[in-house]
């Protein structure tokens, strides 16, 4: 009887929170199950992988040590329901999506959205792999701004849709002139230049980490692969993880349309995937 009206009560909060913040179109259909289904979680890890354990059946796909997929795979989390804080310090209002929070900083200027995460993330994982000459990225324009060029003093002088790049710094190659690029990248990319500027993934079995789900256009949203797994029929499944808009901690996310594999997904070109708070009506993939 405890068991029966406990199950009602927790049913009931679910529900009025649904109504009141609508993250995802089958929450209601997914109580029950999300009551029954063993957690795939790990409360007391720090990192992607180890927060997440492997569906029955599947395996990791190995990656090379010191390639991007492995960086992204063991990236550092914050404590277990660690909240999502905005910009400004202030809670996100949407508590209920996510497992896990990155151990990266939200910068207070509020320019590090959802593709800035992304971007960042990529940037950083090329700087600490010395490999610094190969950052840079596509302003909505569609012109290149490279962090070798800004590091060297050129800026961009902006004028509509026109745009040249003039000497006007001393040289700077140091951490802190990086983030400053930075801000400049978040200011003028975002969804839309990252869609145009990527090579398509034109199959979703050619996925892998660090691939990004992308709606391209303003507002867009971007989200990123951080770990996969697969079984013995090739069947693969996939970790996300997001940041936002407006600023705000960047998370591994539920999924609230699937729970008896959540936190994984099953990923599909041109299909509707709800993660989070967003839904994705024509799915399309990119890859740095």
């Amino acid at each position: 009887m405890k068991n029966t009206l406990r199950i009602v009560l927790l049913s009931a909060l679910l529900l009025v929170l649904f109504i009141q913040f609508k993250p995802a179109k089958k929450t209601i259909e997914t109580i029950v199950t999300t009551l029954e289904t063993p957690s795939l979680i790990n409360k007391d890890s720090l990192t992607i992988k180890t927060r997440v354990n492997i569906p029955k059946g599947y395996k990791r796909v190995k990656y090379p040590f010191a390639s991007f997929q492995a960086y992204l795979r063991n990236y550092k989390l914050k404590p277990f329901e660690t909240k999502i804080i905005n910009y400004d310090d202030t809670e996100y209002f949407w508590q209920g999506g996510h497992i896990g929070v990155l151990d990266i900083p939200v910068p207070k200027n509020g320019l590090q959205q959802c593709a800035d995460a992304l971007i960042r993330i990529r940037s950083e994982y090329l700087w600490d792999s010395d490999r610094k000459d190969e950052i840079g990225f596509n302003f909505t324009s569609g012109h290149y701004c490279s962090w070798k060029q800004y590091a060297e003093g050129y800026r961009p002088k902006i004028n509509g849709n026109k745009v040249s790049f003039h000497k006007k710094a001393s040289i700077n190659y140091s951490k802190d002139n990086f983030y400053k690029y930075l801000n400049l990248i978040y200011m003028y990319s975002g969804t839309l230049s990252l869609f145009n500027e990527l090579p398509k993934i034109d199959s979703a079995k050619d996925l892998m980490i660090g691939d990004m789900l992308i709606k391209g256009g303003s507002p867009g949203h971007i989200v990123m692969i951080c770990d996969e797994v697969i079984n013995y029929k090739g069947d693969k499944l996939f970790l996300l993880f997001q940041g936002n808009t407006p600023a705000q901690s960047v998370h591994l996310v539920k999924n609230l349309e699937d729970v008896k594999i959540s936190p994984w997904y099953e990923l599909k070109k041109d299909s509707e995937i709800s993660v989070s708070n967003y839904t994705f009506y024509n799915s399309k993939f990119v890859r740095f």
